[in-house]
């Protein structure tokens, strides 16, 4: 059950907020009558959730959501206010509240309130197994593990305050999605969309249009005017994924929408207003791009307000074991299963291997897993066998890596096995003939339960030279 504190000095409010809450069979209710008694308990327990009046004596509640915040950022607050201090409540809402909901509450109100503070809660949660690395002015570094959900919650904090562009960059699979839809979905903007595109999957001749919209008639194929996602997205967040493969024009076009805060549909001759927050990621070395004049440097600045680094998992397996008992709870959901942990010799080949896909790989080999195992614990013999089959040193044995990348068909050598690139490479391929087998050789299947992008998957399929139809059901 999550812990609730209800802080307001009329003892009727206070009764019919509770009646709410404790209808759910969610919560369990304490009382507070002002601030003052408000900061003691929070300060003597551990609260979830404070449902918080503005207007008290004593101690108002402005002030006490700021000593509330202060001891632990990771605590819900919602505030209660009267239509006449809307002002309080939104100001509240910008020092860190999660939302107001005005007098006299409706108790269906209270409740979807409620449940959504704690979504965007639990996405906070997830969020720390990326470990983020805030760096803010000065230099100075946040950072968060699995062991430290007090700082995570310092920069979802930090950062959902603030409406300037954020940068989040990290290789691929480290969560970089996760942390836009956190920071949105906790921030001023929660009620408004979340917009996500990926710049590598649209085809250079189409983004412009995907991105700003077009008028009817603009170019061949242009039969009805379109919204583009900046115009979609109003009010709310988009997310700009690898934002590194954006074309040097393309770049141009987004620099001058972050600098002017408008922009232009193709074939239009009228200025659109945007009010929209970007969060742009990537997994490609933009310093390195920008001395080859590959990304503009002036873009990168503007992008680059508030830097926040993920880590690969190889560089913090000691958070594993959180993200192992996360994916279990996760799935025991999905898949109706009671599957209560690891064994102890599969759980240590988990730990020995360099996961390069990162925190989706594991994902992946934890749901792959899942669908084998017959026990109530993942076993060695439910893993992929790249799992199993590995050296002391967590290194693929050289025997059991053999690849077609090489004309030859050859073995990788010893270098190669050394090689970063070679290996995700090699994992690359594997991944996807393993998705393909399992949802026999459908293409639109494989790249839905695999969580990759059609067009990626089309792209990665021709590099290697793989053939779908190769694994697909033979016809009766």
């Amino acid at each position: 059950m999550f812990k609730v504190l209800v802080v307001d000095d009329d003892e009727g409010l206070r009764t019919s907020v509770k009646a709410a809450l404790s209808s759910t069979g969610k919560y369990e209710i304490d009382e507070a009558v002002d601030g003052l008694e408000a900061v003691a308990k929070v300060r003597a327990g551990t609260y979830s959730l404070v449902i918080l009046d503005v207007d008290m004596p004593n101690l108002n509640g402005i002030e006490a959501l700021k000593f509330i915040k202060d001891h632990d950022p990771g605590i819900i607050v919602i505030i209660l206010t009267a239509y006449s201090n809307i002002e309080d409540a939104v100001k509240a809402v910008k020092e860190g509240a999660y939302n107001y909901i005005s007098k006299p509450v409706k108790h269906p109100d209270i409740i979807e309130m409620a449940e959504k503070a704690f979504e965007a809660h639990d996405l906070i949660e997830k969020v720390a197994a990326s470990a983020p690395i805030l760096t803010l002015e000065g230099g100075r570094k946040f950072v968060g593990t699995s062991r430290e959900m007090q700082k995570v919650f310092n920069i979802i904090h930090k950062l959902s305050k603030v409406t300037t562009p954020v940068l989040v960059r990290g290789e691929s699979g480290t969560g970089k999605e996760l942390v836009a839809r956190a920071i949105h979905y906790n921030s001023s903007r929660k009620n408004e969309k979340f917009v996500a595109i990926n710049c590598s999957a649209i085809p250079e001749t189409l983004f412009e249009s995907e991105l700003f919209g077009h008028e009817k008639g603009s170019f061949t194929g242009a039969d009805q005017r379109k919204i583009g996602r900046f115009q979609f997205a109003e009010g709310g967040t988009l997310f700009l994924d690898e934002v590194g493969d954006l074309s040097p024009n393309m770049q141009v076009k987004l620099l001058r929408v972050l600098q002017e805060k408008k922009f232009t549909p193709v074939g239009s001759n009228r200025e659109i207003e945007s009010d929209v927050r970007i969060i742009a990621a990537t997994n490609r070395n933009l310093d390195e791009m920008i001395k080859t004049g590959a990304f503009r440097e002036d873009l990168f600045y503007r992008l680059n307000v508030i830097p926040v680094v993920l880590p690969p998992l190889k560089d913090r397996k000691d958070d594993i074991d959180r993200l192992v008992s996360l994916f279990i709870t996760k799935f025991n959901k999905s898949h109706g299963k009671e599957i209560i942990g690891v064994l102890p010799d599969a759980f240590t080949a988990i730990k020995k291997y360099q996961w390069p896909g990162n925190i989706r790989e594991l994902e992946n080999v934890i749901e792959h897993a899942f669908i084998i195992e017959g026990g109530n614990r993942l076993s060695m013999s439910s893993l992929p066998e790249k799992i199993t089959g590995q050296t002391p040193e967590g290194l693929p044995a050289q025997s059991t890596v053999s690849t077609d990348l090489n004309a030859g068909g050859s073995e990788l050598t010893p270098q190669e096995i050394l090689d970063f690139n070679r290996q995700k490479e090699v994992f690359e391929k594997e991944f996807i003939i393993r998705a393909l087998k399992t949802f026999k050789g459908r293409i639109n299947q494989t790249a839905l339960h695999a969580n990759i992008p059609k067009k990626t998957l089309l792209r990665k399929i021709e590099k290697y030279g793989i053939v779908p139809r190769e694994y697909s059901e033979p016809k009766p």
